[in-house]
């Protein structure tokens, strides 16, 4: 079954959310407006921005994805 959390800052605004519950141990980022920011997995513990690219190679955390120009 799918879940979406929503991701406030700390303002208590509305900057984002994270899809999980994907067969392929993956979550699907959005940012407020519903665009893709990435991809993370649990299988593989990446986290992938929009165009595929690593953010990260040893954890997926969807809080890497959301950076300091999100504002």
């Amino acid at each position: 079954m799918l879940k979406k959390t929503y991701i406030r800052d700390g303002r208590n605004r509305l900057i984002g959310s994270v899809t999980t519950g994907f067969s392929d141990d993956s979550s699907v980022v959005r940012d407020a407006e519903g665009g893709l920011k990435g991809r993370t997995s649990d299988r593989f513990n990446t986290t992938r921005d929009a165009h595929g690219n690593l953010v990260s190679i040893d954890t997926s955390d969807p809080g890497l994805l959301f950076g300091d120009d999100d504002e």
